[in-house]
Formats: C-alpha cells, structure tokens, sequence
C-alpha cells in the first residue's frame, strides 16, 4: 500500500471559500495547505456562475453586517493583492415596494448603524437614474453608489496568487471520494489519487458540502442547494445605458444590469435541488421577462442571447457555517454561503483562518456562523491546525 501523503490542512473545494481561506492562512505564515478541486478548471460552478456584484444591502441582518464588513477590502485591498481594480463602483439601486415603506425608517436606521453609506430616493429620483423604470411599480429606493461589479476572475486568482505564495499548493481534477476517520477525529481524506493526512479538513465543497460532511459523520446541517439563473439579451435601440446601476426589485422578484454591451437580468428563482450541473428553465426566464417589462417598459427582451444557471447553498437560516464541528474533531465548516459567497469572502476567510489559528476572531462575532447553532446541545469545538 502507497505510503499517505502528509499536510497541515486539506481544503476540499477549489472556490472562492477555499481560494479565501486559503490567501488568509498564507497571509499568517501558513503555506502548509492543499487545495482539492475535483474539476479541471477553477470557477466551473458557483463561483463562475455568479453575477459579479458587490451590493451590501440585504434582507438578513447577520448578512448585511458581513457584506458591509468585507467591502472595504474591495474597494481598497491590501497592497499587492491584484494586478488591477477588483470593484468598478456602478453603484447599486435597490426598490421598496409600498408593502415595505412602513418598516423603512427602522431600516434605515440599521443600515446607518453599521456604517453604510446610501441614501433612499424618491420614484422619480430612481427614474432619473434609470429612466427606463416605470416610477409608479415602487415607491421608494436605497441607492449605494459605492457598489457595483466585482472582477471575480482577478479575485479568485489574486486569493491563490498569494497563497502558492506562500507554499499553498491546488490540485485541480481531484475528487475527494471519504473523508478518514480514526478515534473520532477527520485526519485525512481519500482521493481518488491517494490518502492524504492531516491536522484539519476544510469544507469549501459549496453546493456539495451537505455530502463531504456525511462521508465524515459531522453534524447533519440541512444544506440546501437551489438554482439561481441569469440571463443577457441586446439593449433595445436608443437606449443608453452604460452608465446605469445595477437594479433590484424584490417585489417584482428581479434584477438587471448593464453588462459589457448588453443587458443582464436574472429572475431572482430559488429553486430547491440536488447538487448537479443546474440548466436554466424557459418557463422561469419567460415569466421573468414578463416582471421586468413592467417594472422597466423600454427593456422588454425581443430575444435573450445566453442564458445560465448556478446553485446557491443555503444552511437552514441562510448564513454562512463556519467553523470546526462539535461532533466531528478535525472537520471545518466553511459552507452554507447562499448568493454571497464572493463578496463576503474577504471577512469570512479571515474569520475562518482566524478561528482555525487562533480559535478565536476580533473581526466577527463567531457564534453567529458557528455550525453549532444547529445542533441541539450547541456544541462548538475549537479548531487550531498545529
């Protein structure tokens, strides 16, 4: 028998969890770590199928603290990080409807409260950004125009960049097929080219992350992968747009955007699935051109040029999970990051890495993510890779 390879850290999952986790570790000196992506490609799934989009605002408390926590790293990040800009600022519109116009000071005041910056709008004023919208389908809007779109490519690369950097080495069309168990404790994983020994095993799995965690008998967190699908198609003619924000209405359940000549819109679907290559549904994207039409009359799609889909994975209160796994010594969680995932990775890397060197994090409260908020007895272990 082939005598197992030895490391400090396996992550298993070459996205933009693990590429953060990974850049965060090397930034501590740690260059002891091996990234395992079972595609032959990076970005083939959540990473690479994402809008691209910075926006700081949302629904769930927990997680527009994060995102707003991690922006500033976009938009000023550390010296060299990347080759060029990774955040062009195009700004982010998001519409209240009228159901929601009661609650919006109390929401405003949050937003404040954590350091946003935005400013709320009138119909008209929304309008007078984006004349394309049809003022009378919401009535009011929070505008941040410090957000916009995200260059995930440079991104991704700028993370391992900085890890091989440090040692960090990423293994691209390795499938992780068990996770080893031995008295208790993850000590390695078994690949389909050979066994792996280790102190800690990461779980950046994404969409697979619910099935890494059974092979290693860690707590069963209910991850749910749903599809999420965007589409382009031409700007109707004497439409200028190129300057727009990105816009995104709940209540009509879409979003659009201006994307290198065309225009992006995505009907907002969250559709329950297994983990698998996800292909978008005609019917959804029929309906979502229906909903854009009313809320901006002058972008009804004639065709739609491309269209995709990726999944979203979501733990049972759709934060991230994060952390080591009270039942399972050894086993991390680094899971569960819903449509988020890439602007938030710049603040749950480094919580992860943190908790992982130090057990312990300044830059987040930790039991918010812990995996153990999931559990009955609320076990949570502390996970230091020595």
């Amino acid at each position: 028998m082939a005598r197992a390879e030895r490391t400090g850290i396996v992550i298993v999952g070459g996205g933009i969890a693990g590429a953060s986790l990974a850049w965060f570790l090397a930034r501590e000196g740690r260059g002891d770590v091996v990234v395992l992506e079972r595609e032959q490609s990076l970005a083939v799934h959540s990473t690479g199928r994402s809008a691209a989009t910075l926006s700081e605002l949302d629904g769930d408390p927990t997680l527009c603290e994060i995102k707003v926590a991690a922006a500033g790293f976009f938009r000023s990040p550390p010296d060299g990080f990347a080759a060029a800009p990774v955040l062009r600022p195009t700004g982010v519109i998001s519409l209240v409807s009228a159901a929601a116009v009661p609650t919006l000071e109390r929401r405003e005041r949050f937003l404040r409260s954590i350091g946003l910056d935005f400013r709320t709008l009138t119909p008209a004023e929304a309008a007078a950004q984006v004349p394309a919208l049809e003022p009378t389908e919401f009535a009011a809007a929070i505008d941040v125009p410090g957000d916009g779109r995200l260059d995930v490519h440079e991104i991704l690369s700028s993370y391992y960049r900085g890890a091989r950097a440090a040692g960090a080495e990423l293994r691209l069309g390795a499938e992780v097929r068990d996770v080893v168990v031995e008295a208790g404790r993850c000590v390695g994983v078994a690949t389909d080219r050979g066994e792996i020994r280790c102190d800690l095993v990461i779980d950046a799995a994404g969409a697979w992350a619910g099935r890494l965690a059974a092979m290693a008998g860690a707590s069963p967190i209910p991850l749910q992968p749903m599809r999420r699908s965007i589409f382009l198609f031409p700007v109707p003619a004497g439409i200028r747009c190129a300057a727009w924000p990105e816009v995104i209405s709940d209540a009509h359940s879409v979003y659009f955007a201006p994307e290198a000549g065309e225009m992006m819109a995505s009907p907002m679907d969250e559709v329950p699935m297994e983990a698998c290559d996800p292909s978008p549904d005609d019917e959804t994207i029929a309906a979502a051109v229906e909903r854009l039409a009313r809320l901006a009359p002058a972008l009804r799609p004639r065709t739609i040029r491309h269209r995709w889909s990726g999944l979203r994975t979501f733990s049972p209160d759709r934060v991230h999970v994060v952390g080591e796994d009270g039942a399972r010594p050894g086993f991390f969680w680094l899971a569960g990051q819903g449509g988020c995932g890439i602007e938030t990775s710049s603040l749950v890397g480094r919580v992860a890495a943190d908790l992982i060197l130090r057990g312990a994090t300044t830059a987040f409260d930790a039991r918010r993510l812990a995996p153990g908020r999931f559990v009955a007895d609320g076990r949570a272990s502390v996970a230091r890779a020595v």
